[in-house]
């Protein structure tokens, strides 16, 4: 049995109050008993206003956010899933950037965002994220004290192909951390991650930001941590806030056991048409 957290948060534009959040939710999860932290996507900024946006979207070794969270871990010896940040690159494009943070402050992992969300929603919002970002071209896996980690985000988590390539690399745990929408959210967000679970055979831990943005964007919250048999462990409906909760490592093993959707996998070729 181990203890994780979850954060849930309503990130704004100002990136030291972010931290400032993160720092916190760090330490009590820390004092919770959590052997490791899961932040949201986008946790040290969250605007639509890229004009505003764009003087503090800086490199990796200078991102202030990354640094603090680093420290953090340090300090209070917990392992951060830092769900991600908006980094720039050497080539000026942007990346959404997910890192794995250790108990010593150590980054162990990193992974690029690899689906981009280019869309039109019935509600009338229009995103186009490939405008600014690069997509990731590298799936991830990463050795942590809750098991091994597969990493997305958001909305990777509608490319079950992803989700496949994670489990045969070894993933018992898989992380989304997200900033979905609400009308896609209260359609899809927990049909999805539970499916995912399911068909993996893992944990799955979705650290979600939630509520009225200072850039005028609504997101969906209801965190969830699911199990993998597809029962949800926690949810955390819409207040924002620090959830703990403890998961059962063994489940994962005795699932695959009972129903073995990953071993007899076998690869598609091309379809016929008939």
């Amino acid at each position: 049995m181990t203890g994780i957290a979850v954060l849930q948060m309503t990130a704004g534009i100002d990136p030291a109050a972010n931290a400032d959040t993160l720092a916190q939710a760090i330490a009590q999860a820390r004092a919770g008993g959590a052997a490791m932290l899961f932040t949201p996507e986008m946790s040290g900024l969250i605007d639509r206003d890229r004009a505003r946006a764009a003087a503090r979207l800086v490199g990796e070794d200078e991102d202030p956010v990354l640094a603090r969270v680093r420290a953090a871990a340090a300090e209070h010896r917990i392992w951060v899933h830092l769900g991600s940040l908006a980094i720039r690159r050497d080539d000026g494009r942007l990346a959404n950037r997910a890192y794995v943070i250790d108990d010593a402050g150590t980054i162990r992992a990193r992974y690029d965002k690899m689906h981009l969300f280019d869309v039109d929603l019935p509600s009338g919002e229009s995103w186009r994220e490939s405008a600014a970002y690069a997509a990731g071209e590298q799936a991830v896996v990463v050795d942590t004290p809750v098991g091994r980690l597969g990493l997305a985000i958001c909305y990777d988590l509608r490319f079950p192909a992803l989700f496949a390539a994670l489990s045969e690399a070894g993933a018992t745990i898989l992380s989304v951390p997200a900033a979905f929408t609400r009308p896609t959210g209260d359609a899809h967000w927990h049909v999805l991650l539970r499916a995912r679970a399911i068909e993996a055979g893992v944990h799955l831990v979705a650290a979600a930001q939630t509520g009225e943005h200072e850039d005028g964007r609504a997101t969906y919250g209801h965190s969830l941590v699911v199990g993998p048999w597809g029962e949800v462990l926690l949810d955390m409906g819409e207040p924002a806030g620090l959830g703990l909760v403890t998961i059962d490592t063994s489940a994962v093993t005795a699932v695959r056991e009972r129903l073995p959707a990953i071993r007899p996998r076998r690869a598609i070729g091309p379809v016929a048409r008939a």
